[in-house]
């Protein structure tokens, strides 16, 4: 088994991740902004290069899967700085600590470096097309991949990249820069207003499906691959919503329908064809099941309901 490094470990992906490979058996270490508990914890800011320097300097990891990020399109302009220091110079001081210590990366960017690219997306999109990203969320993540291609290309380090689709479930806690799903259980569940932009459509992806099959990639590692990882079941915003209300109880009364919302994707309409082959992707949790689970954690959570 390997020994692994998960920076932001306690976020949204990070809390479902580090038990999936500790469950394969796995000495997974785990690495965020805050103090906590677990005996294989480390506090580290990967923005500050001697924070995350002296983590390499007391251990010798196999693979580092990089989650540590500022999260979200309009969190990325109300709080650029910290979204540059983190996303950008975080993952430059990660490359140059793998260029010295030659761990494997595992990288997670997202579904945004496509921006609104009018088709199926695949992973050779950027090889073939010339893409505007939207936002700067979305600008950083794609930084982020060019870094890690160059570094490949001049030091020889190796790497993958995963671009994550749409990812919800327990685990995301709510904020007014979270996935639409999150956002939407809590607002309902406390009887908040909310807007759906029905001109959207999305596939999502329950988060132990996308866990399962990013843990794969320590079992199967292809240096220089880029992966989708994502749902396939297609649908517009306004399903989840329904299935949301409908869990629930309630009705839309307190939602405001708008046909599109600015600056973001239309359609994000993905090939996983490459995940399934590689990482063993398999979607077994369908929107009629995670809406339901996702909902019945965020009550515990928030003790409401």
């Amino acid at each position: 088994m390997s020994k692994i490094l998960v920076t932001g470990g306690l976020g949204a992906v990070g809390s479902c991740l580090v038990p999936e490979l500790r469950g394969r058996g796995h000495d997974v270490w785990l690495c965020d902004l805050s103090h906590h508990h677990d005996p294989s914890y480390l506090r580290c800011d990967i923005s500050r290069f001697r924070q995350l320097a002296r983590i390499f300097k007391a251990h010798k990891f196999d693979f580092v899967y990089n989650l540590a990020a500022e999260f979200g399109r309009w969190n990325g302009e109300d709080f650029y700085e910290n979204l540059w220091m983190t996303n950008a110079v975080g993952m430059k001081n990660v490359i140059r600590l793998q260029e010295e210590h030659g761990f494997k990366l595992v990288h997670t960017s997202s579904s945004e470096v496509y921006g609104d690219y009018d088709g199926v997306m695949s992973e050779d999109v950027m090889d073939k097309h010339e893409i505007r990203q939207m936002n700067d969320y979305a600008i950083t993540k794609w930084v982020n991949e060019m870094q890690i291609m160059n570094s490949a290309d001049m030091h020889g380090t190796e790497s993958v990249r995963i671009r994550l689709f749409n990812t919800y479930g327990p685990g995301e806690r709510y904020s007014n820069y979270r996935s639409v799903i999150c956002m939407f259980v809590y607002r309902a569940l406390h009887g908040m207003p909310y807007t759906v932009y029905t001109g959207h459509k999305r596939t999502s992806t329950y988060i132990t499906d996308m866990a399962a099959a990013l843990a794969n990639v320590a079992d199967n590692f292809k240096p220089g691959e880029v992966y989708n990882i994502g749902g396939t079941e297609y649908h517009d915003i306004k399903t989840c919503s329904d299935l949301i209300l409908r869990t629930l109880g309630k009705d839309d009364s307190q939602v405001t329908y708008k046909d599109a919302e600015d600056f973001t994707t239309k359609d994000k309409q993905v090939d996983v064809q490459k995940a399934i082959r590689d990482l063993r992707l398999d979607t077994k949790v369908t929107l009629q099941q995670g809406i339901p689970l996702t909902v019945q954690w965020m009550k515990k959570e928030y003790n409401v309901g």
